[in-house]
């Protein structure tokens, strides 16, 4: 396993370009990979191709993949990146990639962790008795903090909880329900709430398809690792939906301190 860093060049015509379709981005992430087909399809227990933008700021943007196979970036340097710089300087080729496994196979039961992940979190409904369920985003940061709170076990990790949950609670509050203050209890933030609308393919007729609209949201808090096997699947094969559109990776950081609150 590999995990690669990529710079966005946003000033470029092509960077735009590509930040503005998840569609195109995809193509060019899995254009990376001379070994994989358009007509690939990954296996559901295997590691997959995972990748996803953080917007560091408004001109600072990193595209972050994480696949079974080292990636050749160099048609990204060249739409989206400093084809310039990188030509000059041989041992900087635009892009940053390192093995992955070795630190996938230190991850122990205990271990804490900083975590990010942008995920497409979502829920099945039916309105009326013989209604086919459908499948609708979570809107609200409550439901969206209790998805992913609800897969936390499976996915190997538990996320910590802030050290005194009672004087976080709301004036009044005696309980938390099921879905209510999960944003007050656990070490958790929700961010960066955007709907990606964008037409995935063309028809035979060469009209273009109904357009996919999907909700995305980035997850920051702390974990700690409960199962280090899930949690590697997990790393490697991404959580919820879809994972084609820059959703369902989670990366991992080293702990800092909280910071020293003033009296």
């Amino acid at each position: 396993m590999f995990l690669s860093r990529f710079r966005v060049n946003t000033a470029r015509p092509g960077a735009r370009r590509l930040l503005s379709s998840p569609q195109a981005l995809h193509a060019a992430v899995m254009s990376s990979f001379p070994g994989l087909l358009p007509t690939d399809i990954p296996t559901p227990d295997a590691p997959r191709v995972l990748w996803r933008l953080d917007h560091q700021a408004r001109a600072e943007v990193l595209l972050y993949i994480v696949s079974p196979d080292r990636p050749d970036l160099t048609h990204l340097v060249e739409q989206a990146g400093w084809p310039a710089a990188a030509a000059a300087d041989p041992h900087t080729p635009g892009w940053q990639t390192r093995p992955y496994t070795p630190f996938l196979d230190k991850l122990s039961t205990g271990d804490r962790w900083a975590f990010r992940l942008t995920a497409n979190p979502v829920h099945s409904i039916r309105r009326t008795p013989g209604e086919p369920r459908k499948i609708t985003a979570h809107l609200t940061p409550v439901h969206q903090t209790a998805w992913l709170i609800e897969r936390q076990e499976r996915s190997g990790f538990r996320i910590l909880e802030k050290t005194d949950t009672k004087r976080l609670l709301p004036s009044g509050t005696t309980h938390q329900g099921k879905h209510e203050h999960h944003g007050d209890r656990y070490e958790l933030s929700v961010r960066d709430h955007n709907n990606r609308s964008f037409d995935k393919r063309r028809t035979d007729e060469g009209r273009k398809s109904k357009p996919v609209t999907l909700v995305a949201v980035t997850f920051d808090g702390r974990l700690e690792v409960t199962d280090p096997a899930a949690l590697r699947r997990t790393l490697t094969q991404g959580i919820g939906r879809a994972k084609a559109y820059g959703c369902g990776l989670i990366t991992l950081a080293p702990l800092t301190p909280p910071a020293r609150q003033t009296p």
